[in-house]
């Protein structure tokens, strides 16, 4: 493992990848805080200044465009400021639960995904942490996904198994 990757990329890159650090590690602090206080509060101002910075920082990342400088990963940017906004409003309209909702979405599908995906071949992540076996991207991304796709079957399951006992009482 080398931080010479890291530290010879554009300074956007570098950017980007503080500002993902910073969202990573704040972000269960900020979202699964059972207390919404002002270290709640505090955290997650700075969790979505965070998750801003990486969302609009991406778009300055033109290396692997498919559609001019823009890649598909760029939806992802896209997404994350438009569950940014929601959730904000979301708070801001006193709605707690959807806010809840929309946040930890944003972690876990827009985060994680995206971040899995600097495991790819060629990009500075993989350079960093692979070195001379870049193909070990591949099963980094494999295992992430299947992380985040075996928790949505499992809060789908329980949705399921709550939505089950309201039908039989009505």
């Amino acid at each position: 493992m080398s931080l010479t990757p890291f530290l010879s990329a554009e300074p956007i890159i570098q950017v980007h990848a503080a500002a993902a650090v910073l969202a990573v590690a704040l972000g269960p602090v900020a979202i699964y805080r059972r207390r919404q206080d002002r270290l709640h509060k505090a955290t997650g101002y700075v969790w979505v200044s965070a998750m801003a910075l990486v969302a609009l920082s991406s778009f300055g990342i033109t290396g692997f465009g498919l559609i001019g400088p823009l890649s598909p990963i760029h939806l992802l940017s896209v997404l994350a400021l438009w569950s940014l906004w929601t959730g904000m409003r979301q708070i801001l309209a006193g709605q707690v639960a959807a806010h809840a909702a929309t946040m930890r979405s944003l972690y876990w599908n827009g985060l994680l995904v995206a971040g899995a995906f600097n495991f790819l071949p060629g990009r500075v992540v993989n350079r960093m942490i692979f070195d001379t076996q870049r193909e070990l991207g591949w099963i980094v991304l494999a295992l992430v996904l299947a992380v985040i796709a075996l928790r949505a079957l499992r809060l789908r399951q329980r949705r399921g198994a709550r939505a089950i006992p309201r039908a039989m009482s009505a």
